[in-house]
């Protein structure tokens, strides 16, 4: 057998390495997993974490900006399906819903807090690098249908943080107190994503969801 190049070698014992101390930072928290149970789960040596990430922080930040990633793809994978607004607007608030609310999610999310309270700067990196781009996707989108005569009541940017907040409000909801807030059902985010829709004025000129 062809033995690997060492820069895919290193690759695919980056991406094990980041899958072990995911599953064992949500399993166990960030505080109680060490680098021996990632490594021990993940194969390796404990020279090869120190040499992609640094420390237990670099691979905490590897692993959060990684798994919590924004939902910017998806955002820009709906809006390219060629449908009208208000259909369009219910397949963006599906997916981010689950996507935000996924446990894996919230539970790394869980972990941001805490590390944010001593570590700022650890916040606005998780900003700039999950909600703003998943932010700046929405606006985006809500620009180019104001572009091509789409009525809605408000700026692109405005209505793109509106849009946001029917999620990140559950999300830190959920992260916060475990489970014990309002649970985020399906037909409470259709209700909400109807009411985020008249609203806007965005219903006057598109088709209803189907």
């Amino acid at each position: 057998m062809t033995p690997l190049p060492d820069d895919l070698r290193l690759d695919r014992r980056r991406k094990a390495i980041i899958a072990a101390a995911r599953e064992l930072f949500v399993d166990q928290g960030y505080e109680r997993a060490t680098l021996a149970d990632i490594v021990t789960r993940a194969g390796g040596s404990l020279a090869t974490v120190y040499k992609l990430f640094g420390n237990k922080d670099q691979l905490l930040e590897a692993v959060v900006f990684e798994s919590a990633a924004s939902g910017e793809a998806l955002i820009r994978e709906a809006a390219a399906a060629g449908l009208a607004p208000v259909p369009t607007l219910h397949r963006i608030a599906k997916g981010l819903h689950e996507h935000f609310l996924d446990p894996e999610v919230i539970a790394l999310v869980r972990i941001v807090i805490a590390r944010s309270i001593c570590d700022p700067q650890f916040a606005r990196q998780f900003f700039e690098r999950t909600a703003n781009p998943t932010r700046d996707a929405l606006q985006d989108v809500f620009a180019r249908w104001q572009a091509d005569g789409v009525a809605m009541d408000g700026s692109p940017a405005f209505l793109a943080e509106m849009f946001m907040g029917l999620f990140v409000s559950d999300l830190q909801t959920q992260a916060i107190s475990h489970g014990v807030g309002i649970t985020p059902l399906p037909d409470r985010l259709q209700e909400r994503t109807n009411f985020f829709i008249a609203a806007a004025g965005i219903n006057r000129l598109a088709e209803s969801p189907t």
